[in-house]
């Protein structure tokens, strides 16, 4: 095992999380039930340290993280094997577990949840796996094979992140999408586990509605009976309805914090209780009042904040009965 993280890697002396390139802090909003973060790439970061932010994860109330893996970006671009992914990934969580131990001797322990049954973050991180639509033109059988051994692993919760990505930086005619979209489909439905799905509209052309050939997709294929996570919703209550229509969960992220995003609170603000989670998409779109810091799992303590936030100003529950619904939703769809 590499180092494991030391107490002084967590930049506690002042006994905040977070803090702004000039090491202004920044107080976590008290999560009122164990959080989950049912998107975060821990294999991505630039400049993190992948231990640390679990480590200050755990430190923020997050109890579960679901890391999706990607069998053409992942293996073998950055891991030789699927078997040498998932031993890294092992070394991360105990790298971690050393940190943790350390920061208790400092006096620094995960909140404590009392009446909720929330295993550790460290005993509690997951994967999912599928290709990303940006790969879907190398999908052979090659990438099949490495995907279900992804699948296999213990730590395998659900198949994703797959979908339709129509926006400029993907090059990848549709046809091709939607003939991955559909295997990924298949494959979750016959090894019973949930999918996870990347959406992204065309940015100037209405013909051109990834999320409504999505929910065509889906609707010819079946959702899979273990469930659907719509990840990274950026978009309104018509977008939101299509989905939820089919049974589907809505995962918001750091950008419902962002200024002039009112149409995705909107949305936060309307949807159905069961719908709802929470996720990060670390080290991508960090929330409001981190914005342009590299994005990590702690931070989705302030998206949760703020879905409650605006589901309690609009009548739709108390900020309690949010938090409770964004785990209990993580919960059953990821627990495994």
């Amino acid at each position: 095992m590499s180092n494991p993280v030391s107490f002084e890697d967590l930049s506690l002396a002042d006994g905040e999380l977070f803090h702004d390139y000039k090491g202004v802090a920044y107080t976590m909003p008290e999560p009122l039930a164990p959080l989950a973060d049912t998107h975060g790439h821990l294999t991505s970061f630039r400049e993190l340290d992948p231990a640390v932010t679990l480590v200050r994860a755990a430190l923020a109330g997050v109890r579960l993280l679901v890391v999706p893996i990607d069998p053409i970006d992942d293996v073998p671009r950055r891991w030789g094997s699927v078997s040498e992914l998932l031993s890294w990934l092992d070394e991360q969580v105990e790298r971690a577990r050393a940190g943790l131990a350390a920061c208790a001797e400092h006096g620094f322990v995960p909140p404590a949840f009392e009446g909720y049954d929330a295993p550790d973050l460290l005993d509690n991180v997951r994967i999912v796996a599928g290709a990303h639509p940006y790969g879907a033109e190398k999908f052979d059988d090659d990438v099949m094979a490495r995907l279900r051994e992804l699948l296999a692993s213990p730590r395998c919760v659900g198949v994703g992140e797959f979908g339709l990505d129509y926006g400029p930086s993907s090059t990848v005619p549709y046809p091709v999408q939607e003939e991955v979209f559909r295997a990924h489909l298949r494959l979750a439905g016959e090894l019973g586990l949930p999918v996870q799905l990347h959406i992204r509209d065309a940015a100037n052309d209405v013909r051109c509605g990834a999320h409504r050939d999505a929910a065509r997709i889906l609707e010819e294929e079946g959702v899979p009976e273990a469930g659907c996570d719509l990840h990274c919703f950026t978009s309104g209550i018509k977008v939101l309805e299509s989905f939820t229509r089919l049974d589907c969960r809505i995962a918001f992220g750091g950008a419902v914090t962002f200024m002039r995003s009112d149409d995705i609170r909107e949305a936060a603000t309307f949807c159905a209780e069961r719908y709802l989670l929470t996720e990060t998409d670390s080290p991508y779109m960090a929330p409001v009042p981190l914005r342009g810091a590299e994005c990590e799992p702690a931070m989705v303590g302030f998206t949760a904040a703020t879905v409650a936030d605006v589901r309690e100003k609009g009548g739709r529950g108390s900020r309690q009965e949010t938090y409770d619904a964004l785990w209990r939703n993580a919960c059953a769809l990821f627990a495994r």
